[in-house]
């Protein structure tokens, strides 16, 4: 953040016709409740402390989809957490999200590295699958588990989106909100897939 390009919190919408003009590319979150998903988007913003990205200790606090502009750039958009004290139009939501949503780039599925894989993840998984939506999975909270544990679930993972994936980019992310851990390559990735990073080949 800084002169000429502000980060800033946009607005909150509960269906589509309240969400803001699909002007510039965008990019969304979507994971289970108790994910730490507001965390991370928090740390993403971390060198724009202004911008208010509500962290609540009690899982499901999102109940809407928020929108926030990244300078001229982007939108990132926080939707509301599955499974456990999900809202209850939280399937119309998300599903006319994704459906409509023309200018979305690419959606980040956040996992729990705690916990692995979900039942309701696989949920998601399957309905990204089915609208052939370009997704990229992001394990959380990797400061929580053990090195064993970790790789554990990393191996998992990796072999579900390449039994079970069509449309997941095949690197998953490793992050961690707290210690900030891989945060600053997922902010390069975000930017690369908004057309706003070019890559560079290597020689």
């Amino acid at each position: 953040s800084g002169r000429g390009h502000h980060i800033e919190y946009v607005s909150s919408a509960v269906r589509m016709e309240h969400a803001p003009p699909p002007a510039l590319p965008e990019v969304c979150f979507i994971g289970r409740s108790n994910v730490g998903k507001s965390s991370l988007i928090r740390a993403l913003f971390s060198l724009a402390p202004e911008v208010e990205v509500r962290v609540s200790k009690t899982p499901g606090h999102t109940k809407k989809m928020n929108f926030f502009k990244v300078g001229k750039y982007f939108t990132l958009v926080d939707m509301p957490g599955y499974g456990y004290r999900a809202p209850q139009d939280f399937v119309e939501m998300v599903e006319a999200y994704l459906q409509e949503r023309h200018n979305l780039k690419r959606t980040f599925l956040l996992v729990d590295g705690v916990v692995g894989l979900q039942k309701t993840d696989h949920i998601a998984v399957e309905m990204l699958e089915e609208f052939g939506i370009p997704y990229v999975m992001v394990l959380t909270k990797i400061d929580r588990a053990s090195r064993g544990l970790l790789l554990k679930n990393v191996l998992e993972i990796q072999e579900f989106v390449k039994e079970n994936t069509q449309g997941c980019f095949p690197q998953l992310f490793l992050v961690s909100s707290v210690e900030f851990s891989g945060v600053h390559l997922l902010r390069c990735f975000v930017a690369h897939v908004t057309g706003n990073l070019p890559t560079v080949e290597a020689c």
